[in-house]
């Protein structure tokens, strides 16, 4: 290190710099997070292996259903699966047989290579909120989502340096047809965004569309070949796999392209009220859904997911942030891994109306609990309200400016020399502060995670700019963030190419809105 000279300070640009550098526009992805701290494990071998065995039971003797997909059956039953009618009955072991075929991690690539991430392993992919019919914002409160709302969430999507991933529907835009709105949303997330994406999975031609337009915009043989969009395959719990997701399951796996497959669990009303029995129902179902997607193509990448709430039982509400809900994901964390399979679950829960303190608090449980579980792809990681039926601008923010503690607490503790700070200690000896040290000086930059939302200003300096509380902050962000967004390039010719596509495959059918 070389010592300057120092140097007096003049009252001229210095401070007008530093706040200069502090309100310039930055548009910066942090790399997806590379866990430096143990998982936190609830479950002991004993209780593991139960879970396990009842599991196998259960896919045995109780099976599950495939309706509506004559196809499935034929596959299951040349599998070796018992099919009457459509209940699917495997014999033990066959399901987790068929899922070693899968990977452990896998890349999905971005169209922006610096922002591709890996999936698996000790890593952790932030994704947005997705699917609510409504957003929430300061100005308009409370209404059905639109195309420009979409538009704008992909935006901030991608401003938002602690995001790793644009997602997929981060809010249904219903001023759109739903056969023609995922040709828009996709359309969205592959222009105003150079993260990855997700893709439609509401019909099988959407699915299709999706690896259309991917092929298009990264090559057909690159799709072929690499895993370029990852897609959320929900299971109809309790132990049902319906024709629409798995027909989009189906198209994704012969392409190469990754699927969650993720029971969607309300405890009390979709699984049963106790952990150990809500983990045996999960594994099921994700041991027959994997398989299946490996039945379609060995080696297709897939992600042991686990949605969890439960239930309020006088209003039978979804609840989140709950302690039932953080031993499930726990659980389930284990047993994702002990099938070496990516897990997704968690996000910025919460069941209030408003980004208030009960969002605050559910959302922090949440949060952190999807770090301690070790998931890997988290989904609904900011925007989250109203248990799940509203996205809300200004918590979007709020959400994705804490992701950055994630980030923080998953570097965990360094004892290299410059993190040992013994310099430092014997330069300040008893009784002095260590605002001046060189060692504080030469790591203040980086030393502490930095809010870009909270007010840590003194009393008066807040007071006199408005005693502005934290939401009327994060209105102010999001309207600076839209107004100095800046779109990433694309090849023109690609962008034309999509645009006929979408314009085409609009062309060829009437609107439809059910």
């Amino acid at each position: 290190m070389t010592d300057a000279a120092p140097r007096r300070r003049s009252r001229g640009g210095g401070g007008a710099a530093r706040r200069a550098e502090r309100t310039s526009v930055k548009i910066e992805t942090a790399k997806y997070i590379e866990r430096n701290i143990p998982n936190f494990e609830v479950l002991d071998e004993e209780a593991l292996q139960i879970i396990e065995t009842n599991a196998e039971t259960i896919l045995e003797e109780v099976g599950v259903n495939f309706v509506d997909n004559p196809a499935a059956l034929d596959r299951w039953r040349e599998a070796g699966a018992d099919v009457q009618g459509e209940r699917v009955r495997i014999p033990r072991g066959l399901a987790r047989k068929l899922c070693e075929t899968a990977p452990s991690q896998f890349t999905q690539h971005a169209r922006n290579p610096e922002k591709s991430v890996v999936i698996g392993g000790k890593n952790l992919v932030l994704a947005p909120i997705y699917g609510p019919p409504f957003v929430r914002d300061a100005n308009g409160g409370r209404r059905y989502a639109t195309l420009e709302d979409f538009q704008k969430f992909v935006k901030l999507g991608y401003m938002s340096k602690w995001l790793h991933h644009s997602g997929g529907t981060v809010c249904e835009p219903t001023d759109v047809p739903v056969n023609k709105r995922h040709l828009d949303m996709l359309m969205a997330h592959m222009e105003l965004s150079d993260k990855p994406f997700m893709g439609s999975v509401t019909e099988p031609s959407r699915a299709q569309d999706t690896v259309d337009m991917c092929s298009i915009l990264f090559g057909k043989d690159f799709v072929q070949e690499n895993t370029v969009t990852t897609s959320l395959v929900n299971i109809n719990s309790p132990m049902t796999f319906d024709e629409v997701m798995m027909g989009a399951l189906e198209v994704y796996a012969r392409n190469n392209q990754a699927c969650i497959i993720s029971p969607f669990i309300v405890g009390g009303a979709m699984a049963p009220v106790s952990v150990a029995g809500t983990l045996t129902q999960v594994l099921a179902e994700v041991l027959a859904g994997v398989a299946y997607s490996q039945l379609i193509r060995p080696g297709a990448p897939v992600i042991f997911g686990a949605f969890v709430s439960s239930i309020d039982m006088n209003s039978g509400a979804p609840t989140f942030g709950t302690p039932e809900a953080s031993l499930v994901t726990y659980g389930a964390g284990q047993l994702a891994r002990r099938l070496n399979l990516p897990f997704r679950s968690a996000g910025s829960f919460c069941g209030s109306k408003l980004p208030d303190a009960q969002a605050a608090y559910e959302t922090a449980n949440s949060l952190n609990m999807g770090l301690l579980a070790g998931v890997n792809f988290m989904l609904h990681s900011c925007g989250w309200l109203e248990g799940g039926l509203v996205a809300d601008f200004e918590k979007f923010v709020m959400d994705a400016d804490q992701l950055g503690v994630l980030h923080g607490l998953a570097k965990g503790v360094f004892a290299d020399e410059n993190h040992q700070a013994m310099d430092a200690i014997r330069e300040v000896g008893p009784g002095g502060h260590y605002l001046g040290c060189a060692h504080t000086q030469a790591n203040f930059k980086s030393a502490f995670w930095k809010s870009e939302l909270l007010d840590y200003k003194p009393f008066e300096q807040w007071e006199e700019e408005g005693a502005r509380d934290t939401y009327r902050l994060a209105s102010s962000r999001v309207d600076h963030l839209l107004a100095t967004y800046k779109q990433p390039e694309m090849d023109p010719a690609i962008r034309e190419a999509l645009m006929a596509y979408v314009a085409e495959k609009k062309a060829s059918m009437p609107d439809a809105f059910m």
